[in-house]
């Protein structure tokens, strides 16, 4: 069994969110780590376990409005350039219905009352193709919505992606060991 994560990123916060929960992934087992314009839309059999990540924009996943304002804003540093999330969530689909899956987002610091919750949809998402939903969705936290703090993780949020990604590894193959 191996793991597949597939993220979007604006700013390169969810990337680096997404690369720290492979390598705690990577404790106890293989995987892959793989941006959404390059993710398959087949779940290959030999995945257990897929991740799945994005951004928070306006108080849920993005789209095409909400990606091309944060495109216009990233300029250079723009990471995912080609399809979102959201669109290949439109397309994607499980090779069997046991594929242990997990969604999770970066979003504004703050109460998730006030910036939402990109994860939360998703995993509803997600729940609706028929995965197999094995933990609730995390958040991982970025600066506040202006400034220069808008564009980088809080303190602590790559080292408990980390922790996070071993846990979820654990929690679904807790005899595979360290590879």
């Amino acid at each position: 069994m191996r793991a597949l994560v597939v993220y979007e990123s604006m700013f390169g916060n969810t990337r680096d969110v997404a690369r720290a929960v492979a390598d705690g992934i990577a404790t106890r087992m293989p995987v892959e780590l793989v941006e959404v314009a390059g993710a398959p839309t087949s779940i290959p059999a030999d995945v257990g376990l897929l991740l799945v990540g994005c951004p928070t924009h306006g108080h849920g996943e993005p789209n095409p409005k909400t990606r091309a304002d944060a495109a216009e804003r990233a300029g250079d540093r723009l990471v995912s350039r080609g399809i979102g999330l959201s669109e290949w969530l439109d397309e994607v689909r499980p090779a069997s219905e046991t594929i242990a899956t997990v969604a999770f987002d970066t979003r504004i610091k703050g109460p998730e009352l006030l910036w939402g919750s990109a994860a939360k949809a998703v995993t509803k998402r997600l729940r609706g193709l028929r995965f197999k939903i094995v933990a609730k969705p995390e958040s991982f936290l970025v600066g506040g919505p202006t400034g220069p703090l808008f564009d980088r993780l809080a303190a602590g949020e790559l080292e408990r992606a980390t922790a996070w990604g071993a846990g979820v590894a654990a929690a679904v193959a807790p005899s595979t060991g360290a590879r």
